[in-house]
């Protein structure tokens, strides 16, 4: 990557880190890299472009792993399936490490993109998460003819699962401690999942 590039790059993390999008100041990441603001119109387009540049590999990183995950779920035999503790150890070992890796990139991201294209970032995960889980309820509830979806729990668990991350990466700086943290969580959530996400048709 050009130097001048990565100058810019470092210094707007630090820029959108302690002022958020909105408040974060073109000329100052300028100055702090030694360069003009032509530089950010040069390399990035604009302001949106160089936030986009601190959070893409991050957000591509996030979703990557998401889809892998679902693709997974897909394939799982819910006839058979008997959750036990550390089932989704592995999704976790793989989440936190990226998310760690990018952890600045990330809290940018998380806290710090209000008027960013990605200020909406979290919505669009709850959106693919929500059909991903609609899909699933929808095969484990055609094993039980006298359950239904329940939309409502349905809604609620992947804000519940969200969260969870999303509290841990602005909570806990250290990685280790955060896989230590979230797998019980994981378990707690996906066996909350499992007893809360059908409800009988009668109740409905």
């Amino acid at each position: 990557m050009n130097d001048n590039k990565e100058k810019l790059l470092a210094c707007a993390r630090k820029e959108f880190l302690e002022k958020g999008f909105e408040k974060a100041s073109l000329r100052k990441i300028c100055t702090e890299a030694g360069l003009t603001t032509g530089a950010v119109y040069f390399f990035f387009q604009d302001k949106n472009g160089l936030f986009g540049a601190v959070v893409e590999e991050p957000v591509r990183k996030i979703k990557e792993i998401l889809l892998r995950h679902f693709e997974s779920e897909n394939q799982a035999e819910f006839a058979e399936y008997q959750h036990t503790d550390g089932d989704h150890d592995a999704f976790a070992e793989e989440l936190i490490p990226v998310l760690y890796q990018h952890y600045e990139a990330v809290l940018i991201l998380l806290t710090k993109a209000q008027g960013s294209e990605y200020e909406n970032f979290i919505d669009s995960l709850i959106a693919v998460m929500e059909q991903q889980y609609q899909k699933i309820a929808e095969i484990y509830a055609s094993l039980q003819p006298d359950k239904i979806v329940n939309e409502y729990m349905l809604h609620w668990f992947v804000h519940l699962h969200l969260n969870a991350f999303t509290h841990l990466i602005t909570h806990e700086p250290d990685e280790q401690k955060a896989l230590t943290l979230i797998k019980p969580i994981l378990n707690y959530l996906i066996q909350g999942w499992l007893d809360l996400i059908l409800t009988n048709r009668s109740e409905l």
